[in-house]
């Protein structure tokens, strides 16, 4: 758990691709309301960023924010963390303690992991997000609260409704706005900009080889933004220059890359051709919204179009 004050999260975000421009015009007019906001994601694709920014362009910025790691928290501990309890209301519990949705009070109570709660938990924290008092463990005096929820998973919510692992009614009461985060693998155009700043971070005598563009934008980042930070710490620890080469990089990030690479000659590169010309015909010849519309980096598409004999 960790309580703050917040400053602007998109200060050090790195956003290029349209996907993620998009995303954060969301952000800033949903986060002028005061209602609950449900956040998907894969895995390292950046849902606590998107959460903080929320909280940041909201009315409560002021508040406190306080971010919780459900699927961190010990199962026979989540309603007290939750709720608090009252000195004398357990063995250890030698003093009365506040649960976070009072410390949250005014601000917003970030429940990361959500679809890993109890069942009973479940059934308590949808009372009290209706805005019924509740009572601290072993207290005798109700307690309210204020609190903006923004809620975030990495699991498909609609089928654990269905297969009876998460309950319906606290799904559509934390739904009421959805966000779904990219992988990155939607959003190239994000990649290198992100390698660049990580390196930066960590590195900043460094920089990458022209020849590893390629590979890291054919990848396909199963961790995603997490994964490509690894990535770059391990590339630069390994190289022996200041230029990350692709030698460099992790041998199976490069050997899946090129098999992708290569694969642009495959049996569907014919198709592959027209559909890419026939795109940029669409756009009149604009190639940045070509490769949006595509789904590929404009490196990439630059790439195919000069291997088409077509000048990029």
């Amino acid at each position: 758990m960790n309580m703050e004050f917040m400053a602007d999260p998109t200060k050090s975000a790195v956003i290029v691709s349209e996907l993620m421009r998009e995303l954060m015009q969301k952000v800033e007019r949903v986060a002028r309301t005061h209602c609950a906001v449900l956040i998907s994601g894969e895995t390292g694709s950046g849902k606590e960023i998107v959460a903080r920014a929320l909280h940041y362009f909201s009315v409560r910025s002021a508040k406190a924010w306080i971010d919780v790691n459900c699927g961190a928290l010990p199962e026979h501990l989540v309603e007290s963390e939750l709720f608090g309890y009252e000195k004398g209301a357990f063995s250890g519990a030698e003093a009365t303690k506040p649960g976070f949705f009072e410390m949250a009070n005014g601000g917003c109570l970030f429940l990361d992991e959500i679809g890993e709660l109890a069942p009973r938990t479940q059934v308590k924290m949808l009372r009290v997000l209706d805005g019924t008092p509740y009572y601290r463990l072993g207290g005798v005096r109700k307690v309210s609260v204020d609190v903006r929820i923004v809620a975030a998973t990495n699991r498909n919510l609609e089928e654990a409704v269905q297969q009876g692992e998460f309950r319906s009614d606290l799904y559509h009461r934390l739904n009421q706005y959805h966000l779904r985060v990219p992988p990155l693998r939607e959003r190239l155009d994000d990649i290198l900009p992100l390698a660049n700043h990580f390196l930066n971070i960590n590195f900043p005598e460094h920089s990458f080889a022209e020849e590893t563009f390629d590979v890291l934008e054919a990848y396909r980042w199963p961790g995603n933004v997490r994964e490509l930070r690894n990535v770059v710490t391990t590339s630069a620890m390994n190289a022996d220059s200041n230029m990350i080469k692709l030698r460099d990089l992790p041998s199976d990030l490069t050997e899946q890359s090129i098999q992708a690479v290569e694969g642009d000659s495959g049996p569907l590169s014919d198709m592959e051709r027209r559909v890419i010309i026939e795109t940029l015909a669409k756009f009149n010849g604009h190639q940045q919204k070509t490769a949006e519309h595509l789904g590929i980096s404009r490196r990439t598409l630059a790439r195919k179009l000069k291997s088409y004999s077509i000048m990029a």
